[in-house]
C-alpha cells in the first residue's frame, strides 16, 4: 500500500518545498502560511467505526490436509479455504487450527506465510491448462500481492497454543494430489497429531474491499508438517454463515497455477471447510485505514492517504483550510499543498516527481484566489 520512494533521485536534489519557493512562491509574491495542523483534522468526523469478524467454526475432525512453503527436499503445497466480505474491511488478525506431529515442539514451528486469493477467473491466465476437472469457484492463479503477509520479513507475527496434545482426524491429503484424470485418490487416512491454533497479527494490516476471496495459510516447521484441519460445512455456530460458502482446494508445485477440489475432485467426501477465523474493523471509504484512525473520511476512490486516512486533497482542500474558514489567498492555498506534499513525500507515500508534479497543479489552479470556481486539476 505504501509507494515505494523513487531511488533514482540523486543527493542534491532540491525537496518538492525548495523547489516550489523556486519556481512558484517567488512569482507569485505570496506569503507562505503553514498546513493546517494536523489537530485541526481532529476535528472532522470519522466515520461510524464497527468491528469485524468471521470464522468457520471449530474443527471438525473429517479431514487434515498438507499447507507448506517448499524446502529442501519438499515441494510447496496449498490448501485455501474462502470468506466473503460484504464492506471494505481492515484486518489485523487470524486465526487457523491444524496439526503438528506428535511429540513436536510450538517452538518448531519456524515460519508463517498468509496469502488472499480473489476467485476464478480473477487474477487467472487463460486459456486453462485441462489438468484439473474444474476451474470454477477455486482460488485464483495467483495472490494477491498487496495482501501477503509473512513472518520472515516481519509484515506479521504468529503465536502457537496447544489446544489438545492427540487429535485424530478421519482423513487426510498430503502427497496424492495429481492431474486429471488421476485425481482421486479417496486420501491418505486417518492421521493424529498435535492440534495447535496459530494466531497471526498483520503489521501493516490487510485492507481488502467488500468481494469474495480465499484464504491460505502456511507453516513451515523445523521437523515434519503442518496440517490444516477442516471445518463443519454447511459453518455452524460458533462459525460465520454465508449463503455462498464454497470449499477448501490444494495445490503443490506440480499442479499449480491449476487447484482441486479436496472433496469433490480427490477424496469424494465432504465437500469440506476449513477452521480459520478473521478480525478487524470495517473501512468505509476503503482508503486502507480503519474506521476508528481515520481522521479524514469520505476519502475519494485511489487516492494516497497518510496513516490517517488522509489525502493531499483532505489536508489542503481547495475550498479552504481543514480547520475552517478560507484561504487567505492562492498563495497560502498553494503554500499547504507543497507542505502536505513534502510529508508524504518524506514519509515514501510518493516520490519527489510525484510532489512536484501535485505543487505544479496547484500552482496552475485557482484555489484560493479571488472569485474561485474551486476547480480541481489533480486527483489526490
Amino acid at each position: 500500500m505504501m509507494k515505494k520512494r523513487n531511488e533514482t533521485k540523486t543527493m542534491n536534489e532540491k525537496p518538492a518545498l525548495r523547489w516550489l519557493r523556486a519556481f512558484i512562491l517567488a512569482p507569485l509574491s505570496t506569503k507562505k502560511a503553514s498546513v493546517a495542523p494536523l489537530a485541526c483534522l481532529l476535528l472532522v468526523s470519522q466515520a461510524s467505526a464497527a468491528p469485524f469478524s468471521f470464522s468457520t467454526g471449530d474443527p471438525d475432525g473429517k479431514i487434515a490436509t498438507l499447507s507448506r512453503p517448499s524446502s529442501p527436499g519438499k515441494m510447496q503445497t496449498e490448501t485455501a479455504d474462502d470468506f466473503l466480505l460484504t464492506n471494505s474491511v481492515v484486518i489485523n488478525e487470524a486465526t487457523f487450527t491444524g496439526l503438528l506431529p506428535l511429540g513436536t515442539a510450538l517452538t518448531s514451528i519456524s515460519n508463517v506465510e498468509i496469502e488472499i486469493y480473489h476467485v476464478f477467473p480473477g487474477d487467472t491466465a487463460f486459456p486453462l491448462s485441462g489438468n484439473v476437472p474444474t476451474r470454477t469457484n477455486s482460488p485464483a492463479d495467483i495472490e494477491i500481492d498487496s495482501a501477503t503477509r509473512d513472518s520472515a520479513n516481519g509484515s506479521m507475527t504468529f503465536s502457537a497454543t496447544m489446544v489438545s496434545a492427540s487429535f485424530t482426524a478421519s482423513n487426510s491429503v498430503v502427497n496424492g494430489i495429481n492431474k486429471s484424470p488421476a485425481q482421486r485418490t479417496n486420501g491418505e487416512g486417518e492421521v493424529t497429531g498435535e492440534e495447535v491454533l496459530i494466531t497471526v497479527h498483520f503489521n501493516p494490516p490487510i485492507a481488502l474491499p467488500a468481494d469474495h476471496y480465499f484464504f491460505r495459510p502456511e507453516v513451515l516447521l523445523d521437523r515434519g508438517d503442518f496440517l490444516w484441519l477442516s471445518a463443519p460445512r454447511p459453518i455452524v455456530a460458533p462459525g460465520t454463515p454465508f449463503g455462498t460458502d464454497l470449499q477448501s482446494w490444494i495445490r503443490n508445485d506440480a499442479l499449480a497455477p491449476d487447484w482441486l477440489r479436496i472433496g469433490t475432485d480427490i477424496t469424494g467426501q465432504g465437500p469440506f471447510n476449513a477452521a480459520f477465523s478473521l478480525s478487524g474493523e470495517t473501512d468505509a471509504d476503503a482508503d486502507g485505514v480503519a474506521d476508528s484512525l481515520d481522521q479524514c473520511p469520505n476519502t475519494a476512490p485511489g487516492a494516497i492517504v497518510d496513516a490517517q486516512g488522509c489525502s493531499i486533497d483532505q489536508i489542503a482542500p481547495c475550498s479552504g483550510p481543514a480547520s475552517g474558514g478560507t484561504w487567505k489567498n492562492h498563495g497560502q492555498y498553494v503554500s499547504s499543498v507543497a507542505q502536505a506534499a513534502e510529508a508524504f513525500q518524506a514519509q515514501g507515500l510518493i516520490n519527489a516527481e510525484q510532489a512536484e508534479e501535485i505543487i505544479a497543479q496547484a500552482a496552475q489552479s485557482n484555489c484560493g484566489a479571488k472569485g474561485q470556481t474551486r476547480t480541481k486539476h489533480l486527483a489526490r
